[in-house]
């Protein structure tokens, strides 16, 4: 229910010469339409596989979906756009590798949703990314980053010698990327998911005791916390905010610190309930708890129940018949007085248009975290006037507060202008899309 666009035409090509060839095609036609292209398309919340712009025609690339290598050794997978997290973590089971997953179906794009910059159970996506392959508007392929090379591959180095190019292609219009080399994780030995629950009334002081947890190195991977609307989204209880810590190491420390975490909460007494992965395995009807214990062991298969609840489909059918879900995706500072701000401005939004948001906490280190503010809303014409009104109100309202988002969906692509900082910044970028993109063969997405 995002602002439609002009679609002049859909290309899928299925190598990668032939995206090289349409790029050129489309780069000798001066003024034509331009080329959007994206992965899957299942960037749910975010306007999914809307273009930002008009009169573009699209090219969809699931149908690059090689693996194209993989060393489990050396911790990296060269994976195609098509290549689906599901796909990837099935083949990596049973080895000491793993992918860091997110909450997402299973049947979205590794590479799309890390070019994106999204974020996994483990930490931010873009620490994923060694290299990436890139066709440039003239329809020339490179490789940016660190690539393997003969039988004895360097250590893995992203940013290379010298300046490094390969942030320039995330969140980007500069080229089209038909491939990435991924890192793969080290698989834990033994991991413990402690589940905590705690009221309202206790936030600021909940959060900032799981911020010092986290600071004090107990908490692996990224802490998550549900708040009583999303938990009810998920189909868990709506009375209360939910954190999941996760602990993994060898046996004997994650027993160790496990024990240690649950001695903290004890003593703070801010926390309800304090559930243990190894003592209280998760309910079978609790979707939440058990698919968050599989994504921090880089396992997403129980994500799809999560997004049955979330939108009534699959994922083939969320597009075409799925209920009305919208993305926030702001950066806020890991403090309880922070989470407590964003919830006051999310209590606003719904005085002011009746919309109410749920909202998932993502520590991502001791002072970051990724705040996913979802709007669910019948699938109706005033059902959608209504949520979009008040996803509106919500970049409003966190930009005056300095709670900057870091994805956009496909209808705020003009807020990067109001977001980035330094115009002299943004007027180096546009000075590197007029020199290799002249004729705008490459469509402005939502960053530019």
């Amino acid at each position: 229910m995002f602002l439609p666009r002009d679609i002049y035409g859909i290309v899928r090509p299925r190598t990668v010469e032939e995206v090289r060839e349409t790029v050129r095609a489309f780069a000798r036609t001066e003024g034509g339409p331009r080329l959007q292209a994206l992965s899957t398309g299942r960037n749910w919340g975010l306007g999914s596989r809307e273009p930002a712009r008009d009169s573009v025609v699209t090219m969809e690339l699931q149908g690059l979906d090689a693996i194209r290598d993989l060393d489990v050794e050396g911790g990296w997978a060269i994976v195609e756009p098509g290549v689906t997290q599901l796909r990837l973590a099935e083949l990596l089971d049973g080895t000491d590798r793993m992918l860091n997953v997110t909450a997402s179906s299973g049947h979205t794009s590794v590479l799309g949703n890390i070019v994106d910059r999204g974020v996994g159970l483990r930490r931010q996506r873009t620490l994923d990314l060694a290299g990436l392959e890139v066709i440039l508007p003239d329809g020339e392929l490179l490789r940016v980053g660190w690539w393997p090379h003969g039988e004895h591959p360097s250590a893995v180095n992203p940013q290379g010698l010298g300046p490094s190019p390969l942030a320039l292609f995330t969140q980007s219009d500069l080229g089209i990327v038909t491939a990435g080399v991924v890192r793969l994780l080290p698989r834990p030995e033994a991991q413990c998911v402690l589940r905590l629950g705690f009221d309202s009334g206790r936030l600021a002081e909940a959060i900032d005791e799981l911020r010092r947890w986290t600071a004090q190195g107990l908490v692996s991977g990224v802490l998550k916390v549900y708040d009583t609307v999303s938990t009810q989204s998920y189909g868990g209880l709506a009375d209360e905010y939910l954190a999941h810590l996760c602990v993994s190491g060898t046996e004997r420390s994650v027993a160790a610190v496990s024990r240690v975490l649950g001695e903290e909460a004890e003593v703070s007494g801010l926390f309800t309930r304090v559930l243990r992965s190894d003592e209280h395995p998760a309910a079978d009807d609790d979707m939440v708890a058990q698919a968050v214990e599989r994504l921090y062991a880089g396992d997403p298969s129980r994500n799809e129940t999560m997004l049955r609840s979330a939108v009534g489909q699959d994922a083939d059918q969320v597009d075409t018949e799925g209920g009305g879900w919208i993305f926030f995706l702001p950066l806020i500072p890991f403090t309880g007085r922070a989470v407590a701000r964003a919830q006051e401005l999310l209590a606003q939004v719904h005085a002011e248009t009746g919309v109410r948001a749920g909202s998932t906490i993502n520590a991502l280190d001791a002072d970051v975290v990724d705040l996913v503010v979802s709007f669910r809303f019948p699938r109706t014409e005033s059902d959608a006037q209504r949520a979009h009104r008040a996803l509106d109100r919500t970049y409003e309202l966190f930009a005056e507060a300095g709670f900057h988002p870091y994805r956009l969906d496909s209808d705020h692509h003009q807020w990067v202008d109001r977001l980035s900082g330094d115009p002299a910044a943004r007027a180096l970028v546009r000075r590197l899309k007029q020199t290799l993109d002249p004729r705008l063969v490459i469509a402005p997405g939502r960053y530019a």
